[in-house]
């Protein structure tokens, strides 16, 4: 217990280093106590919560709101309508089948029946022993306050709930395809986050989560034949046994008990997820000079091949992201079969278990990359999602080709693709919508991953890669344990390279205009050439261009962006670089001059990299 509190203390000192540095800063706390017991037999809950809420805003609460997260999974709930409505639902929430004219998609959740649905109800809410008045609007439930809540000021806040697990349809639920008996995540009374903007209460629709820093004190009751994985640190292994004992010390279950409480302490996150599973396997992993990494998977010879061949590697992977971001904070790990796909929570992920190797990593390279983009950077995932899921999906793919040793040209090049072709297809929504707003599924995914991941491997374009690696590690260093925004990032961003970037996080995230440069034109002039360069989408960018002589020398160009006020080092030392006057954007054409005639040209390539989006290559290249 010493060394958790002595911990927590360490996070909570990291967290007032932030704070001093950013003075009209704030974020609100909490401290969660939670009891909770769980009926196997019918998936039913019983539990109980003391949530101590500090406010730390300038501002007098009255109303504050929780996530009920478990409603969504009953028929004719918002996701459940959303689901019935959306051009292309998620595959794992739907029934698929064929009538005599049409194949139809029809909502998993249209369809459960009362003893399959979710519920989350709460009663007996009460504010510093006061009754408080509360009111149950799908998924949020709204509490207008005994007393308002001042500025700087702490108060309690407990209830009892009841809650049932639903069939398994997205994240949350019993008994997945897998056979896993429960994946337990979003499954209790959380409070919402409020901040600078207000209240962030949004009812549950599939998309992402935000939430609340602070401290969980959670006790499980479970029929003892049940392993636990999940968020924090188990305080009474050597009662559990499960695997979790100490070598060598006596396990002090009691032998006729029929269940076991769990005792999990998980300090400063902001949320708490778990599974369990009579058949688990329990493995573990050590991180030099880090975190214990904890493995929860079927037994089933299936499986069991690839998720020993997976334990080294993750151990890699983390290894990597402590280098290339900052060092994993928390003691300990989780990677657990449960779920539909993958998705992160607290100090653990839980992922499907089968498929191939490869596959068994990326996911598990994906999902543990959201430990520091979400889990320690905690952006506001519906807000701006491609912030989380494009940033863990550049780290992913960096992470995935070093430890399978792939040695790829471009490891994002499956991103820009991705974003290439939706920005082609006219579909495109901007990257500030809401993650419950996009019009197709798709979109959303392509927009938040794809076009999140090439923000940043095209930022390594613009300011150098060594920049963009270094303002990552910035980023994370001043940020740790906050809410940052976009415009945080394009900060530390400038602070680093020196350069001027409102106009590419603005351009990029706020807008849909596209990058399109093109080769206008190759002219010869008194044995000197010019070429000539327009620009044909919106979207400002600098410009490289890569000239190969027929006697097989070559050299690039560089013309730099007016706006941004910067020159990048040349990122090719060995290559003859010159750098032209700068390009603004007011004029859409642009022309220099080499001092060679025409017929010493073999090739001419603007953006040779490939690391600008450009939009439409085919007028980037010209061969003499």
């Amino acid at each position: 217990m010493k060394k958790i509190l002595f911990f927590s203390l360490l996070l909570t000192g990291s967290f007032t280093a932030q704070s001093q540095e950013r003075p009209y800063y704030w974020q609100q706390h909490v401290d969660y106590k939670m009891d909770v017991t769980m009926n196997a037999k019918n998936y039913n809950y019983q539990g109980t919560q003391e949530l101590v809420y500090t406010n730390n805003s300038p501002d007098t609460l009255k109303k504050v709101f929780y996530h009920l997260y478990p409603n969504a999974f009953q028929p004719g709930s918002e996701m459940d309508l959303r689901l019935q409505n959306i051009k292309d639902p998620d595959g794992r929430m739907v029934k698929t089948f064929k009538t005599a004219d049409k194949t139809v998609k029809e909502s998993r959740i249209k369809t459960l029946k009362p003893d399959e649905i979710g519920f989350l109800k709460i009663t007996n809410f009460m504010q510093d022993g006061s009754v408080a008045q509360t009111k149950t609007v799908g998924t949020v439930l709204e509490v207008t306050l005994a007393h308002p809540l001042l500025p700087k000021q702490k108060t309690t806040f407990t209830l009892n709930f009841d809650g049932q697990v639903p069939v398994q349809i997205r994240r949350s639920g019993r008994n997945n395809s897998e056979g896993i008996e429960l994946s337990m995540t979003q499954w209790y009374p959380k409070l919402a986050e409020y901040d600078f903007e207000g209240w962030h209460a949004d009812p549950y629709i599939g998309r992402e989560f935000h939430g609340v820093w602070g401290n969980f004190d959670v006790k499980i009751t479970l029929d003892k034949a049940f392993t636990i994985g999940g968020s924090g640190y188990l305080q009474n292994k050597n009662e559990i046994g499960h695997g979790y004992e100490d070598k060598g010390t006596i396990v002090k279950m009691d032998k006729k008990a029929k269940t076991l409480t769990w005792h999990f302490i998980a300090p400063n996150v902001h949320d708490f997820a778990w599974a369990a599973d009579k058949n688990y396997v329990h493995d573990t992993a050590q991180v030099p000079n880090g975190a214990t990494l904890h493995f929860f998977y079927k037994n089933d010879p299936k499986i069991m091949e690839n998720w020993k061949k997976m334990e080294p590697k993750a151990v890699e992977l983390m290894e990597f992201y402590n280098q290339i971001v900052g060092k994993y904070p928390y003691e300990q790990y989780s990677v657990i079969q449960g779920g539909d796909g993958g998705m992160e929570y607290a100090m653990c992920t839980l992922i499907v278990g089968s498929g191939s190797f490869e596959g068994l990593v990326g996911v598990t390279a994906h999902e543990m990359g959201h430990s520091w983009f979400q889990h320690v950077l905690a952006t506001n995932e519906s807000k701006h999602s491609w912030m989380d899921e494009g940033f863990t999906t550049f780290i992913e793919d960096l992470g995935v080709d070093k430890v399978l040793n792939k040695k790829s040209d471009n490891p994002f090049k499956d991103s820009y693709k991705g974003y290439i072709n939706m920005a082609n297809s006219g579909k495109e929504q901007p990257q500030g919508t809401h993650a419950d707003r996009y019009d197709e599924n798709r979109l959303y995914s392509i927009s938040s991953y794809s076009k999140g991941s090439v923000f940043l491997s095209q930022l390594g374009y613009l300011i150098g890669y060594d920049k963009l690696m270094e303002t990552l590690k910035r980023y994370y260093s001043e940020f740790k344990f906050t809410h940052p925004t976009p415009n945080d990032f394009k900060r530390v961003a400038e602070k680093v390279s020196g350069a001027e970037l409102d106009w590419y996080l603005m351009d990029w995230t706020e807008t849909t205009n596209t990058i399109d440069y093109g080769i206008k034109e190759v002219k010869e002039n008194e044995g000197k050439t010019t070429i000539a360069l327009e620009r044909i989408g919106r979207m400002p960018m600098p410009q490289e261009v890569y000239v190969k002589y027929k006697d097989g020398s070559e050299e690039s160009f560089y013309i730099p962006l007016r706006m941004m006020n910067f020159v990048k080092e040349n990122p090719f030392p060995q290559l003859h670089r010159t750098v032209l006057g700068d390009w603004f954007w007011g004029n859409p054409n642009y022309e220099f001059t080499i001092n060679r005639p025409k017929s010493d040209i073999e090739v001419i390539v603007l953006d040779p990299t490939e690391m600008t989006a450009d939009v439409k290559r085919e007028n980037n290249i010209i061969k003499l």
